[in-house]
């Protein structure tokens, strides 16, 4: 597990754990993970330190990544998809075949059938916030050329409010697809990804 310590990612290795998975999460502040279980195993290491991302991914069944960037206009971009690019190298090197990671529709899937507007959401987020929009076409761009199991989950609009049981997954213009979404429900599906090959290689607009 990458980004457990986000928002979307503490969701994520709490539902893991709930499940019944042995969980590995490279975290860069410990204190920052709520769930405390023996069968969580921390490693404290930054993002660039490739011995540990090896020593994370090594032995694992799949790996999960919820790295994203912050709102911020002023952030640098590049240090989110170079420990991407990382991981997928690790997987590579350990033989690990599946790779579930979180997006945003900024970034297309050639399934999408996007309107004018959706088209235009891009170009907004980069005069807005150009260095989280270059981070996550870089992180995309990464986990779909990687050449291994991947699922990429783009996402609109995570929110704070309790699961309400509906999850609506596919392709903008041609699914029946909203825009908010709880945060509950986002590391529900990212979860789910472990037993559901439907969206293998694919990058799927999710939704509540």
């Amino acid at each position: 597990m990458f980004g457990g310590t986000g928002k979307i990612g503490r969701l994520v290795v709490e539902r893991l754990l709930d499940e019944g998975h042995q969980v590995t999460a490279l975290v860069r502040s410990p204190e920052k993970l709520t769930a405390e279980d023996p069968h969580l195993h921390v490693v404290v290491a930054e993002l660039d330190d490739a011995p540990a991302i090896r020593k994370v991914v090594d032995g694992a069944d799949a790996v999960i990544s919820a790295l994203g960037p912050a709102i911020d206009p002023f952030l640098r971009a590049g240090p989110l998809t170079e420990a991407t690019r990382t991981i997928v190298a690790a997987m590579h090197e350990s033989g690990v075949r599946r790779l579930i990671a979180l997006g945003t529709v900024s970034v297309p899937d050639p399934r999408d059938r996007p309107s004018l507007v959706e088209r235009l959401v891009p170009v907004g987020i980069g005069l807005l916030i150009p260095g989280a929009l270059e981070e996550v076409q870089g992180i995309s761009e990464v986990v779909t050329t990687s050449g291994l199991d991947w699922t990429l989950a783009r996402m609109t609009a995570p929110i704070d409010i309790p699961s309400n049981g509906t999850l609506r997954a596919g392709f903008l213009g041609r699914d029946d697809v909203g825009t908010p979404m709880a945060r509950t429900d986002v590391a529900a599906f990212l979860v789910d990804q472990l037993t559901d090959d439907r969206f293998v290689g694919a990058a799927p607009a999710i939704s509540n």
